[in-house]
């Protein structure tokens, strides 16, 4: 989880660094004599950027795929709740105050702590009673005309999807890439950046630009993914915006 200062003092970091490798290597190893050794320089870079880049490319591509598969499941969540919410009103008298009141403060719940409990790294348990109290509210219920027992159904089926999204929902606040992975990342971003600046660059100002802007796209993209990691935490993160609307759909705004 990184918030927006940290990544820009990571990247300033990184940037610097690099510059500094390339100093230090200067330093060690002159150009003149790493010219003579372009050759096999140039094809350990190839190989080394091309795999890194499919490695780059496949993590980004999985962790926006979370990220969107999370926040369609929030949009699903919150359709569903508002969907018992109106089918509270076929219900019997007291079934249906009881449960319109639930599902209005289950929204209130997950839009004033599910949120905020999530993004540090806590398991929501608020939501958690009031979903319960929600299918004891609707399995009470004294069926007795047909428009109560359509209502009963769906309402039972709509509570069922939302009691599944919330449970996804929690399992995706948790999720985040392995730890071998981030070594994959951070080791081939290194070497890969290493072998950039080994090579005995005839201009020195023009190489210079080269591994730094190879190092700014580097970084960034491994910072998109720390980013767009977990989806409920950090300054990139999914809002509870479909709870507000279903809020404001259920209180009549």
């Amino acid at each position: 989880m990184l918030t927006l200062t940290e990544n820009i003092v990571i990247l300033i970091v990184t940037m610097t660094g690099s510059m500094l490798f390339m100093v230090l290597l200067e330093r060690i190893w002159p150009r003149e004599q790493r010219r003579a050794h372009n050759d096999l320089i140039g094809w350990q870079l190839n190989i080394l950027g091309t795999t890194y880049a499919v490695i780059l490319g496949f993590m980004l591509y999985t962790v926006w795929t979370t990220f969107g598969e999370a926040n369609i499941n929030v949009d699903l969540e919150a359709n569903a709740l508002r969907n018992v919410y109106r089918l509270a009103e076929g219900l019997p008298p007291q079934q249906r105050a009881q449960l319109e009141t639930q599902s209005r403060a289950y929204a209130d719940a997950v839009i004033d702590k599910d949120w905020e409990e999530m993004a540090h790294a806590q398991i929501p348990e608020e939501s958690h009673r009031i979903n319960q109290a929600m299918w004891k509210t609707l399995m009470s219920a004294k069926i007795e005309t047909p428009t109560e027992v359509v209502a009963e159904d769906h309402a039972i089926s709509e509570l069922s999807a939302l009691t599944e999204h919330r449970r996804t929902r929690l399992l995706q606040s948790a999720y985040h890439l392995p730890t071998i992975f981030w070594a994959v990342l951070i080791v081939g971003g290194f070497l890969t950046i290493a072998s950039a600046a080994l090579f005995g660059s005839a201009n020195p100002l023009l190489h210079s630009l080269q591994v730094f802007f190879f190092t700014l796209l580097i970084t960034l993209v491994l910072l998109a993914i720390a980013d767009v990691n977990l989806p409920f935490r950090g300054w990139v993160h999914i809002n509870n915006y479909a709870f507000q609307r279903a809020q404001q759909n259920m209180n009549g705004q």
